[in-house]
C-alpha cells in the first residue's frame, strides 16, 4: 500500500476531523498490478459517495457516464459531437490535418474541450461532488487516443503503420486538461494496433467474450469495421475500411440518423410503389444507414435490382429512370420531401453500398479462414457501434453484410467502447484483465493476407457471388420466381 504525497500532506488533519473515521480511495493502476495506491482521503464514512466517470472518445461523438463505484449504477449519461469534426470527418483526414505545424496540439485542445463539456454536463445531471470522483476511464480508437494525449498520429498511416505505444500509463486527469479534482486518476484503454484501438479492446471486455468458452465473432460497425474472433483461450483481430456509405456518406441522398431521415422502407411487389417511415414522422430529407440497408435488401428481393446492383429497366414503373446516364429509383417525389427534390437511390450509390458491405464480409471471412474456422463454427455474433443498433438482421443477411446464421446467435451490445470503460471504472479485477486480454489479441493485417482481395471481389454481389452461402435467401428467391 502506497500513499500519494498529497494524501500524506493532509493526513494529520483529516484523521482528526471525524474522530479517526475516514474514507480512503484506493486504486491499483493497470500498469502497476502489485501495488495499491491511496490517492484520496476524506473525513467520515463516504463509501457510498465514491464515483467514477467513463468516457468513449468517438471519432464523431463523445459519450460520458457517471457511475457509483459501490453499486455500479449509472447516474447520468450525455453525448456531444466531437469538436474535431470541423477538421475532418474521419481519422485519416484528421491525421492529415495534424501532420503540419502545431495542428496536433490544436486537435488535442478541441477534443479536451469536448470531453470537459461532457464531464461538466454529467456532473451537473448527477449532482455528484467532483471531489468524490476518483477515476476517469477513457476508451477510443488509436488515432483519437493519441490526439487526446497530444501524440502526433502521423505515423499511423505510414509504413510500418504502428502506433506510438500500445499501453498508456495512468496519470492525473488534471495533467491531461480535464476539469476534475487533482486526485482523480485517468486510465486509458490500450490499443492492439494502429486500427484496432482501445475502443475495440473495451468492447471485447464489455461483451465478456474474453472470458467465455463460446466462440464469438465481434464486429464494431462504422467507417472502419473492426473485427475480433475468439474466446477465453485465444483472440484474433483485424480492421478493414468500409467507407462511410452505411453512415450516409458517398450516397447522393445519404445522411446521418436524425429527424427527417428515411429509416424504413416497404414496396408493393406488384406496382413497385414504395412506402417509407422517417425519423420523427416528418417529411423526408434523406436516407440514413438503416434505411439504405433496408432499401437495398427490399429492392433486391423484389427483383428491382439484380445481384450486381443494376436496375431491371424492363419493369413497368415510372420509379426507375435514367438521369445523367445513371439509372436510379425514385423513393420519394420532390413535392413530398423537405428538400424540394426527388430522393433517389442511384446505381452509383448501390455500388458504394455493395463495396462497403463487401469489405466487411470479406474482413471477417478472411479472419475466420486464417485461423481455420468457418461461419458454422461460431456460437454467437456480437454487433457493436451506433449503426448496429438499427440493423435489421434479416435485411443485413439478405445483402450479405452479415453471414446467414440463426437470428438467436446475433446480439447487439450498443456502444461497446463505453460499456468497457464503465466496467473498468468500477472493477479493479477488470482493469487487471485488460492488459492480459490485449496480450492475447493477435492482430492480422488484412492487406497483407492474399485471400482478402479474393474474398472481397467475391462479395461484390448481392448477397455474394456464391448465393449458396445464403441457403435461406436462395430458397426465398426461388419461391418468388415460381410465384411470378
Amino acid at each position: 500500500m502506497e500513499f500519494e504525497i498529497p494524501v500524506l500532506q493532509k493526513l494529520p488533519d483529516v484523521l482528526r476531523e471525524d474522530y479517526f473515521q475516514n474514507t480512503l480511495t484506493i486504486v491499483r493502476p493497470v500498469r502497476d498490478g502489485h501495488k495499491n495506491h491511496i490517492i484520496h482521503m476524506t473525513a467520515g464514512n463516504r463509501v457510498s459517495q465514491k464515483y467514477a466517470i467513463a468516457i468513449d472518445i468517438g471519432t464523431t461523438t463523445i459519450y460520458g457516464d457517471v457511475l457509483n463505484t459501490e453499486t455500479g449504477e449509472s447516474l447520468a449519461s450525455y453525448g456531444d459531437f466531437n469538436g474535431q469534426i470541423s477538421y475532418g470527418e474521419d481519422v485519416i483526414s484528421r491525421i492529415v490535418f495534424a501532420e503540419r505545424g502545431d495542428r496536433a496540439q490544436k486537435l488535442q485542445a478541441v477534443v479536451v474541450k469536448t470531453i470537459n463539456k461532457v464531464i461538466e454536463k454529467i456532473i451537473h445531471l448527477s449532482k455528484v461532488d467532483t471531489q468524490d470522483i476518483s477515476i476517469i476511464t477513457l476508451a477510443g480508437n488509436t488515432t483519437m487516443t493519441q490526439l487526446f494525449l497530444g501524440i502526433n498520429p502521423r505515423y499511423i498511416r505510414r509504413a510500418p503503420y504502428v502506433p506510438a505505444t500500445m499501453f498508456y500509463p495512468p496519470c492525473k486527469a488534471v495533467d491531461l486538461g480535464l476539469n476534475v479534482d487533482d486526485h482523480a486518476i485517468a486510465l486509458l484503454y490500450p490499443c492492439v494496433s494502429s486500427y484496432v484501438g482501445g475502443d475495440i479492446v473495451a468492447g471485447v471486455m464489455g461483451s465478456d467474450m474474453y472470458q467465455t468458452e463460446e466462440l464469438t465473432l465481434f464486429i464494431d460497425i462504422g467507417t472502419n469495421a473492426e473485427i475480433v474472433i475468439g474466446n477465453k483461450d485465444w483472440l484474433t483481430c483485424a480492421a478493414c475500411s468500409t467507407g462511410p456509405a452505411f453512415e450516409g456518406g458517398g450516397v447522393e441522398h445519404g445522411m446521418r440518423a436524425s429527424k427527417g431521415a428515411i429509416e424504413d422502407f416497404f414496396i408493393d411487389p406488384i406496382t413497385l410503389e414504395p412506402m417509407i417511415l422517417t425519423n420523427g414522422n416528418v417529411r423526408p430529407k434523406g436516407i440514413c444507414g438503416s434505411g439504405l440497408l433496408t432499401i437495398l435488401a427490399i429492392l433486391f428481393e423484389n427483383g428491382v435490382i439484380d445481384q450486381s446492383g443494376k436496375y431491371n429497366t424492363e419493369l413497368d414503373t415510372t420509379r426507375i429512370r435514367k438521369q445523367n446516364d445513371v439509372y436510379e429509383y425514385v423513393i420519394v417525389w420532390a413535392d413530398q420531401t423537405q428538400i424540394d427534390r426527388d430522393i433517389v437511390l442511384t446505381e452509383i450509390d448501390i455500388d458504394n453500398l455493395i463495396r462497403a458491405k463487401g469489405a466487411m464480409y470479406s474482413g471477417y471471412m478472411t479472419l475466420l479462414t486464417s485461423v481455420g474456422l468457418n461461419i458454422e463454427d461460431l456460437d454467437r455474433i456480437i454487433l457493436a457501434g451506433g449503426f448496429g443498433s438499427y440493423v435489421d438482421l434479416e435485411k443485413a443477411m439478405t445483402i450479405g453484410l452479415l453471414p446467414e446464421v440463426d437470428l438467436e446467435k446475433v446480439t447487439y451490445i450498443g456502444n461497446g467502447s463505453l460499456m468497457g470503460a464503465r466496467m473498468s471504472s468500477i472493477s479493479n479485477h477488470i482493469r487487471q484483465d485488460v492488459g492480459k486480454t490485449v496480450a492475447r489479441m493477435t492482430n492480422f493485417e488484412l492487406s497483407e493476407t492474399p485471400s482478402y482481395m479474393d474474398n472481397y471481389v467475391a462479395a461484390l454481389f448481392l448477397p455474394h457471388t456464391n448465393i449458396e452461402l445464403f441457403p435461406k435467401l436462395n430458397e426465398r428467391m426461388i419461391q418468388r420466381k415460381k410465384l411470378k
